[in-house]
């Protein structure tokens, strides 16, 4: 799968959960043990507010803080398609995942950087539904090709404290499933 068909196909995935949260729902537990539906939206949300910027050169310094605390005040929806928006212009625009962006782990790919990005929204689709008890079922083309991305990465990623680390699952286990457990999650 292609590299912005991945993150489209990702950012569909997330997206379809976000609409499906009801009201009582925000403040349900996740399989991310610190945060609730409103927080994993959040992340997902503030993530998508960087982007732009970053793909744009932006350095952690010159974004500064403006996207800390909460990011969905009274609408969470809207915030979140606000940003998704304008994020997805970014990656789209020609030539951005050509250069680098600023990030914690320092100077990042472009190309990398949307993966990292492709991969977040694929894990945090599946918590997501489990935290709205959803459907957490996703395109299986999209969980083969970011559990291949996975598996090549997962050592870079472990020291940075971005996943719990892998948990066992049988041999013979669901694509969808090793890749959640490869990221730390309980499938």
């Amino acid at each position: 799968m292609e590299q912005l068909n991945a993150f489209d196909t990702a950012l569909t995935e997330f997206d379809r959960r976000v609409h499906q949260v009801t009201g009582e729902q925000w403040d349900a537990a996740t399989p991310c043990s610190d945060w609730t539906v409103r927080d994993l939206v959040g992340h997902l949300t503030a993530e998508h507010l960087w982007a732009p910027l970053l793909l744009r050169g932006a350095t952690l310094g010159e974004v500064g803080d403006r996207f800390d605390g909460d990011v969905l005040g009274d609408d969470p929806v809207g915030a979140w398609e606000q940003a998704v928006a304008e994020s997805s212009l970014a990656f789209h625009r020609p030539g951005a995942l050509d250069g680098s962006v600023h990030t914690s782990g320092g100077r990042t790919p472009a190309a990398e950087y949307a993966w990292q990005m492709t991969m977040d929204l694929t894990v945090h689709a599946w918590d997501l539904a489990r935290g709205i008890g959803a459907d957490d079922g996703m395109d299986k083309n999209l969980v083969a090709t970011v559990l291949a991305g996975a598996e090549s990465r997962i050592g870079d990623w472990q020291g940075l404290g971005i996943f719990d680390p892998p948990v066992d699952v049988a041999e013979s286990a669901s694509v969808q499933d090793r890749l959640v457990a490869l990221l730390g999650r309980r499938p």
